[in-house]
Formats: structure tokens, C-alpha cells, sequence
């Protein structure tokens, strides 16, 4: 076996009776590199959970979505994902920066399945597929370490009912959200926050 479970694990696993189980899981289901149905997966989705860990140990989750497509698999070790414009926190984009460590769930609630990737993320600002990305202010590279798909027993089946739209798109800016326009934050947005351009449009959502 891979050192891929820590030793706490180990300690469940041996509590509960599933280390061959677990090793078994690891041995017919882990790998290191995407295959052709994981590319199939990952570019279809329009989402995905995205964790994250600063050096402190302290851990960030949060939702990443765009248009299907907007994570790209760039060869079978590699992923590619944009930046867009948020709230200015940087809380993940921060970690990455910090310890380069990230785990990104891939959920396909229609069709009930699953994969999780964990790997070492580098973030490129003059990367050449900025320009892919209307808006993108960086992009975020995945060096893959582990691939793996999750049993769906407990996916709920949703169906989608409309992408958001301030998701960019080529051709049509992105409307600003209406809290940009509160006044507790007009006055500490940066220069370039797009809320600042009087042609686009606001929505609450």
C-alpha cells in the first residue's frame, strides 16, 4: 500500500474493521493521472467544490461555477481552471498561494456521480489561457495527484433549472452584483471592480 490513507484513518479503519476494504478501494479505484471518462466528467460540469488549507492548518471550501467546459483537462496530470472576479477576499486563491494544496469535488447531481482530484495548485497570472476566459483575472493550474470516484449512493438527483448569470461570456459583460452597489462597500471597491462601469448591468441574482 501507498501512503495515501494517514495514520488517522488508519486508526478508524482498524476501529471499524474496513482497512481491507479500504485497501481494496485504494487498489481498484485511486489513481494518479485522468482517464478519458474523467476529462468526459470534469468538462461537462459547470461546477465544483473547491477545498483549500493556509498554513496554519485552517481549512476554506467553496462553490467554483462557469460554463460547461470552464475546467479544462490539459493532459492527463494536469487541470486548468479561471479566477474570476468575486468579493475580494481571496480566500482560497490565498491558500493556494500558501501551500499549493487543494482537493476539488466534481458532482454530476443529474446523473448521480462523482470524482474527487487532489493535487498541488500553482496560479499563473500571465497565463496564455487568460484569454480563453472573458474576465478571468488568473488561472489556477492543478498539478494531479490523486483520482478517485466516490460511490453516488447518496447523491440527491437534481436537475438544472438556469446557470447563473453572472457567469461571463464572451461577448456579453457580466452584470454586477447589487451588493457591490450597497453603500457599505462602494467606497472601499477597488478601481478596476467592474461595478465601477456605469454600462453594466446590477442584479441581486
Amino acid at each position: 500500500m501507498t501512503s495515501f490513507y494517514p495514520e488517522s484513518s488508519r486508526r478508524l479503519q482498524d476501529r471499524f474493521d474496513t482497512r481491507r476494504l479500504a485497501d481494496r478501494l485504494e487498489q481498484v479505484t485511486v489513481r494518479h493521472e485522468l482517464l478519458p471518462g474523467d476529462r468526459e466528467l470534469i468538462e461537462r460540469m459547470d461546477m465544483f467544490f473547491l477545498a483549500s488549507v493556509d498554513r496554519r492548518g485552517y481549512v476554506n471550501c467553496s462553490y467554483k461555477g462557469g460554463e460547461p467546459g470552464f475546467v479544462r483537462v490539459l493532459d492527463p496530470k494536469t487541470l486548468a481552471f479561471p479566477s474570476y472576479n468575486g468579493n475580494g477576499m481571496y480566500l482560497s486563491i490565498g491558500n493556494m498561494l500558501e501551500t499549493g494544496q487543494v482537493g476539488m469535488l466534481f458532482i454530476d447531481f443529474e446523473r448521480q456521480t462523482r470524482l474527487r482530484v487532489n493535487g498541488a495548485a500553482r496560479i499563473e497570472r500571465d497565463d496564455p489561457l487568460l484569454a480563453a476566459y472573458p474576465d478571468a483575472e488568473l488561472i489556477v493550474r492543478v498539478a494531479v495527484r490523486d483520482v478517485f470516484p466516490n460511490c453516488p449512493r447518496y447523491i440527491h438527483k437534481l436537475k438544472l433549472v438556469e446557470r447563473s448569470q453572472f457567469v461571463p461570456r464572451a461577448g456579453c459583460p457580466a452584470p454586477v452584483p447589487g451588493w457591490k452597489k450597497f453603500p457599505w462597500a462602494r467606497d472601499v471597491l477597488p478601481a478596476g471592480d467592474p461595478a465601477h462601469d456605469p454600462t453594466r448591468p446590477v442584479r441581486d441574482r
